[in-house]
């Protein structure tokens, strides 16, 4: 019953452990994460000709500003519970800083290994800020996860990347609250795959709704950059490279759970072009959300199969998981910044300026 009254905001352990895999040990770490929005974007859809209720579920509102922090509550409170001190992750950037966020809310050490170059700076600092230990290797993310598997099982410190199976509990969280918010899931669903965890996170959500309450399932659509392409290539690639840093990974932890999921949900994983990619982050920009390169992949991949007429959608409702804020890697965007105009400190100055820009 609504009484008009604000309801306080839960976590997504408070609000979904009944439907959790978390053990009874585990002591509950939020930061209030979960959640966000599922903004229609009905400008966007006219433009990339979907003939659709188009959604976008915008990740980059949690606490650190990625889709991290739903798996991160739970791997870190069920590190707590057992009485690990200290935790470790591999990490391109999100992971990094919502391992160290988490880490510092509960009192504990962590430990984040980054590869060499192309790791956002608005990411690492975040890691940095909240007292992470960071360490960077000359190698790819891929050695990075290997190296932090081999540091848990020889110490007693608790790995955090997505192989910890209660990072996929926290995650499917957002499968339900999309279903919450639209009374069933929908029809598609499209989003970035880089280490694979999320899209296995999602189809874990929706099959486990679907099995209690007949809420259905969607079709997933999963989206690599086409250089940093091992699920569409069939193979790992050893020297990935894409200008979506977060999904630069050549050898993905998940990669039979995300076919898996797209097979079974009669969907695919395709690859789209940086090019593809950027120019979609300008599209989500101009209907007034900002992501990082990397959360807008599963949009590119759907306006490419759309460009191709390789889907239907026409009437079907659309969701677009947009995984990460873009203030987490505004490099892109601050290079071709444009000079400021530069004028008088005048009304007749800004009005002239005005009559020529046709304001």
């Amino acid at each position: 019953m609504n009484t008009g009254q604000a309801q306080p905001h839960q976590g997504v352990i408070a609000r979904y452990r009944a439907v959790m895999d978390l053990p009874q040990h585990a002591i509950p770490v939020t930061l209030l994460e979960g959640n966000t929005p599922l903004i229609p974007v009905p400008q966007l859809a006219q433009a990339i000709g979907a003939q659709c209720d188009l959604f976008v579920k915008f990740e980059g509102m949690n606490p650190t500003g990625s889709f991290k922090d739903r798996g991160m509550t739970a791997a870190i409170s069920e590190a707590l519970g057992r009485g690990a001190g200290a935790v470790v992750c591999a990490s391109t950037g999100n992971t990094a800083a919502s391992a160290a966020a988490y880490a510092a809310r509960a009192g504990m050490r962590c430990l984040v290994i980054i590869p060499s170059g192309k790791v956002a700076a608005g990411k690492l600092a975040g890691a940095v800020a909240h007292g992470a230990q960071v360490i960077q290797i000359d190698g790819s993310f891929d050695d990075a996860l290997d190296l932090v598997v081999r540091i848990s099982q020889r110490h007693p410190i608790a790995l955090v990347n997505s192989l910890n199976p209660y990072r996929l509990e926290g995650q499917k969280t957002a499968a339900f609250e999309i279903i919450d918010e639209l009374g069933s899931a929908p029809d598609w669903l499209c989003l970035p795959v880089g280490n694979a965890g999320n899209i296995t996170s999602y189809w874990l959500g929706f099959t486990q709704a679907n099995a209690r309450d007949g809420s259905g399932l969607p079709r997933i659509l999963g989206v690599q950059a086409s250089g940093s392409a091992p699920l569409v290539l069939g193979h790992p690639v050893e020297n990935p490279e894409t200008v979506a840093t977060a999904i630069r990974i050549g050898k993905p932890a998940r990669a039979e759970e995300a076919l898996q999921a797209a097979e079974q949900s009669q969907g695919r994983i395709i690859a789209v072009s940086d090019d593809d990619i950027l120019a979609m982050q300008k599209l989500l920009a101009r209907s007034g959300i900002w992501v990082e390169p990397a959360s807008a992949t599963g949009l590119a991949g759907l306006a490419h199969e759309l460009k191709h007429r390789r889907v239907d959608i026409r009437g079907q409702r659309v969701v677009a998981v947009c995984t990460g804020h873009g203030l987490k890697d505004p490099d892109i965007i601050t290079r071709s910044f444009p000079t400021p105009t530069s004028i008088p400190a005048s009304m007749d100055a800004i009005e002239a300026l005005l009559r020529a820009d046709s304001f």
